[in-house]
C-alpha cells in the first residue's frame, strides 16, 4: 500500500514522516559525568577495522587521552593489542539516580571466570539492567576481554515533577503484567502508557517505567533478588519476537524532486526500492510506505519529525538521511522511539557505535580496508608482491598502510618499485618472479596510473608467460571496463570492492528489464554504484526480514541469505551497545578466459 501526497516529477508513491515523542517534563536528580579522570581505567581489544578515533567516540573520550594513556598508539594500532581507556567518573547527587537519556555508564572489561551475576553484584545493579544497556549482550559475547556497559545508578527512586505529583522508576521484573502494576501501584494502564509511550511495543522485563506514585513508599513493593542461576540464564534467552503483518517503512530523503535538477541518485534509489516492494508483494509480503522529500538541511527534516509523529511512530524501519545533522536528527528519533533505522549511502558517520538501532549499509572505509588487506594476504601471501608507485592522484594511503601491516605480521615480504616510463620495462621485469605468481598493487587507483603500468604487463604476460602476473586493484576499476577491459583479463586482474553486478547474471538482467518496463527508461550509466539496484538491494533485505523475522529481526541476521545484485550484507555490531556496520567485502577475478567472477568474503 502507498499513501500519496503532491505531485513530482517522479511518481513518488507516498509522502509522509515521522515522529516525536512528547516527553513529560521533570525535574529529577540525575546522575552526571564528570570530565575529571580517575586513575583507574579498563582495557579495549582491538578489533579489526578500529581506529583510535572510533575507540574514542565509543567510549566518550578524547583521542588525546587515548594518545597520552597508549604510547605508540599516533603511530598505529593493532587488532588484538589491547588499548587503555580512562574510566569516567559517574558523581552522584544526594538521591541515587538513573543514568541520563543519552547514558551515565562505566564500562567493564570481562575477565576470566566472570559471570553476569557477580558483574551485577559487583556494581550493584540487576542483571536486567546491564542486558538492557548491552543490545547485543549474549552468551557468545559475554567472553574474555569483551566490554560492557553498567548504567549508573539504582534501578529505583523517587521523585517530584513540577506539578507535585510524586513519581517513582519502577524496574519490570520476570513475569509482571500491566494489569499488575496498575492494581499494585493504583493507576490504570492508559496513564502508564501516557508516562512511558515505549510500552507501545510490549511490556518486556528490564524496562524502567515511570509510574505515578499513589501508595505510601513504605507499601513498595519489595523486589526479589534473582539468584545466580536465574540472572546468568538472562545471557541465553531469545528475544521475543515481534511479528510484522505489514512492513511499515519511513523514506526520508533529498531528492529535490521540485527544482529543476532533481538528484538523480536518490531518486533511483528509491525506484529500485519500490521494484523490491512490488518482488515482495509477488511472494505475498504487504508493505506500507511513508516517502518524504526532506532538503538538503535540517529545517524540513525538524517539521516533519515534530507533525508527523502520530504517523511515523509506528513504523518498523526508517531508511535515509545523506548529511551528518540529517543522520544525527532521524539517529536520535529511532533511538527514543526503539525504530530500526538504516544509513544508506555515507560511510563517515559515527551514530553506529552508540546506537543499537543503526543500520550502516555503506561500509566505513577503515573496516573496508581492513577487510580487503586481510583477503589479500590471503589470496597472495605465497606470490611475488610489488607495490607500485606511478606517483599519480588517488593514492590509497590508508589501504596500503593496512596492507603492508597485514603482510608484516604474516613475514611475508614484498618490493616497492617506483615507475619511471623511460626504463619501467627493464625494471618491472627485474622485479619479477619466475619462480611463484607475481601480483602488482599499485598505490594509485586512478585510471592514470593504470594507462602507465598496463601496456607493459601485457606485453610482457603475452610475449613472456612463463612470468604469471596478476594485478590487485580497487573498487573504481569497475568503471575503467570501457578502456581496460581486456587488459584485466590478460592480467588476471582481482579487485576488491563492497558491490559489484554482474551484467551476464540472469537477475541482473531481470532487474534491468524491470526497471525499463516499470519507468520507460534504463538506470543512469553514469552512476556508480546503481542507486537503483541498492535501493533494490536494501529494501529486498530489510522488508523481507521484517516479514520473516519480525521488528527485532536483528536477533536472527545469520539465517538472512538473501543473494544480492550488487551490494552483500552482513551486519556485525560494533560493540554491545552499539548498532550494525556491514562489513561484506567482494572479491571481483577477471579470468584469463573472460569470464568474471564474485566472491563473498564475509
Amino acid at each position: 500500500m502507498f499513501y500519496m501526497k503532491g505531485v513530482t516529477q517522479i511518481a513518488l508513491l507516498g509522502v509522509f514522516c515521522l515522529i516525536a515523542i512528547n516527553n513529560i517534563s521533570a525535574q529529577t536528580d540525575r546522575a552526571t559525568v564528570s570530565n575529571v579522570q580517575e586513575e583507574d581505567i579498563f582495557y579495549h581489544t582491538i578489533e579489526r577495522g578500529q581506529t583510535v578515533y572510533s575507540i574514542a567516540k565509543m567510549y566518550d573520550v578524547k583521542v588525546g587521552d587515548l594518545h597520552r594513556l597508549n604510547i605508540g598508539s599516533d603511530e598505529g594500532i593493532r587488532a588484538g593489542d589491547k588499548l587503555k581507556i580512562p574510566q569516567k567518573r559517574i558523581i552522584k547527587t544526594s538521591v541515587s539516580a538513573e543514568p541520563d537519556a543519552d547514558g551515565a555508564y562505566v564500562y567493564h572489561t570481562i575477565q576470566a571466570g566472570e559471570t553476569l551475576y557477580g558483574v551485577s553484584k559487583q556494581y550493584e545493579v540487576n542483571g536486567a539492567s546491564i542486558v538492557e544497556a548491552n543490545p547485543g549482550l549474549s552468551h557468545n559475547s559475554f567472553s574474555i576481554g569483551k566490554t560492557i556497559r553498567i548504567p549508573a545508578g539504582k534501578k529505583q527512586k523517587t521523585v517530584e515533577i513540577q506539578t507535585g505529583t510524586k513519581e517513582i522508576y519502577y524496574t519490570v521484573p520476570a513475569k509482571e503484567t500491566m494489569y499488575n502494576i496498575s492494581k499494585t501501584f493504583k493507576t490504570s494502564e492508559k496513564e502508564l502508557l501516557k508516562l512511558n509511550p515505549e510500552l507501545s511495543g510490549g511490556l518486556h522485563t528490564g524496562m524502567t517505567l515511570r509510574i505515578p506514585l499513589r501508595i505510601n513508599e513504605k507499601d513498595l513493593p519489595k523486589e526479589q533478588e534473582p539468584d545466580a542461576r536465574e540472572v546468568n540464564a538472562m545471557l541465553d534467552v531469545r528475544r521475543e519476537v515481534k511479528h510484522v503483518n505489514a512492513a511499515k517503512i519511513a523514506v526520508l530523503l533529498p531528492y529535490n524532486a521540485n527544482k529543476s535538477t532533481p538528484n538523480q541518485a536518490r531518486i533511483e534509489y528509491y525506484e529500485g526500492m519500490l521494484l523490491a516492494v512490488d518482488s515482495l508483494r509477488n511472494m505475498g509480503y504487504t508493505t506500507e510506505m511513508f516517502i518524504h522529500d526532506i532538503g538538503d538541511d535540517t529545517s524540513i527534516l525538524q517539521k516533519i519529525l515534530k507533525t508527523e509523529s502520530r504517523t511515523l511512530k509506528d513504523v518498523n524501519l526508517i531508511i535515509g538521511g545523506v548529511s551528518n545533522e540529517q543522520i544525527k536528527l532521524i539517529a536520535d528519533f529511532a533511538k527514543a522511539n526503539k525504530i530500526k533505522y538504516v544509513i544508506p549511502f555515507t560511510s563517515r558517520n559515527d551514530e553506529v557505535l552508540n546506537n543499537a538501532y543503526i543500520f550502516q549499509v555503506n561500509t566505513p572505509h577503515n573496516y573496508l580496508y581492513a577487510n580487503a588487506s586481510y583477503v589479500g594476504a590471503n589470496l597472495f601471501g605465497k606470490h611475488n608482491i610489488i607495490f607500485l608507485n606511478t606517483k599519480d592522484k588517488d593514492e590509497q594511503t590508508d589501504f596500503i598502510k593496512e596492507f603492508k601491516q597485514d603482510l608484516k605480521e604474516r613475514n611475508i615480504s614484498y618490493n616497492d618499485v617506483v615507475y619511471d616510463a623511460k626504463n619501467f620495462p627493464a625494471t618491472i621485469k627485474d622485479q619479477l618472479s619466475v619462480a611463484k605468481p607475481n601480483v602488482i598493487i599499485p598505490l594509485s587507483s586512478s585510471l592514470e596510473a593504470l594507462m602507465k603500468m598496463k601496456t607493459v604487463l601485457r606485453m610482457i604476460a603475452e610475449k613472456q608467460p612463463e612470468y604469471a602476473i596478476t594485478l590487485f586493484g580497487y573498487p573504481i576499476w569497475q568503471t575503467y571496463s570501457k578502456e581496460c577491459l581486456d587488459d584485466f583479463h590478460t592480467l588476471d586482474t582481482y579487485i576488491y570492492s563492497p558491490f559489484y553486478a554482474d551484467n551476464m547474471n540472469p537477475s541482473v538482467k531481470g532487474f534491468y528489464e524491470n526497471y525499463k518496463n516499470w519507468y520507460s527508461k534504463s538506470p543512469a550509466s553514469t552512476l556508480y554504484p546503481k542507486y537503483s539496484m541498492l535501493g533494490f538491494d536494501t529494501g529486498m533485505f530489510f522488508f523481507e526480514a521484517l516479514q520473516k523475522y519480525g521488528a527485532n529481526f536483528e536477533n536472527n541476521l545469520p539465517e538472512i541469505n538473501y543473494k544480492s545484485l550488487q551490494t552483500g550484507f552482513n551486519f556485525e555490531r560494533v560493540n554491545n551497545w552499539g548498532g550494525f556496520i556491514n562489513t561484506n567485502i567482494y572479491i571481483i577475478h577477471y579470468n584469463k578466459d573472460f569470464t568474471i567472477t564474485r566472491s563473498d568474503f564475509k
